[in-house]
């Protein structure tokens, strides 16, 4: 399973890289706005920056537009930045047929704001190379987020569809390990999450025990 991380803080993603596990970013206008980016021209440049601190790896920047014509102009644009750009395009039907023509110009796209197994189904039809469920949002309105990576992962499975389950709104350590377990090709998560990972209270029981022992034998 790849690992991408959900963020446009440029320290963030630095700190994920260093740790030898990203494979790729995810970002949103959201997101940018957080770190007080703002304006187009910025938000470009700030979309290169990512590519740099993550070479080789996947980066998710996301069109403005809603309708057909827009999405695919804002698509080429952030495409054309870089190879590693991924086209980011809400699931609708303007969405679709965005994903279609990206597909047959070679453009990359993760389909976003994905909520059932069906809307997913579509976005792969239409060429989609990612397909992105958001998990947290889902148990926010008490429904089960990894019931649908289950529904989805066994629908891409019956059909051999090859477009990737990037699971999404990832909010806690159980999300990465039940994606895992379910077969979700990717989860992009924050770092708190992703740092979460590495917690146990043995682990820390353990080198502690460790620390003490180290140290009565230097004395």
């Amino acid at each position: 399973m790849k690992f991408f991380i959900d963020t446009a803080n440029l320290d963030q993603i630095a700190q994920a890289q260093a740790m030898g596990i990203l494979d790729g970013v995810t970002t949103n206008p959201s997101l940018m706005a957080k770190e007080g980016i703002t304006g187009h021209d910025n938000i470009l440049e700030h979309y290169r920056k990512i590519c740099r601190l993550v070479p080789g790896g996947a980066i998710s920047a996301e069109v403005l537009a809603t309708d057909y014509s827009h999405m695919v102009s804002e698509g080429r644009e952030l495409a054309g930045l870089d190879p590693q750009i991924v086209v980011k395009v809400p699931i609708s039907e303007d969405g679709l047929r965005a994903i279609k023509t990206f597909h047959d110009e070679g453009i990359q796209t993760n389909c976003t704001l994905v909520f059932s197994a069906a809307q997913a189904l579509l976005a792969a039809k239409a060429g989609a190379r990612y397909v992105s469920p958001f998990l947290g949002r889902l148990d926010d309105i008490d429904s089960d987020g990894l019931e649908l990576i289950r529904q989805i992962r066994q629908i891409f499975d019956n059909y051999a569809i090859e477009t990737r389950i990037l699971a999404a709104s990832i909010r806690h350590v159980k999300h990465i390990t039940g994606c895992a377990l379910l077969g979700a090709d990717v989860v992009t998560a924050p770092l708190s999450a992703i740092k979460g990972m590495l917690v146990h209270p043995l682990t820390e029981n353990g080198l502690k025990k460790f620390v003490e022992d180290a140290a009565k034998m230097t004395k």
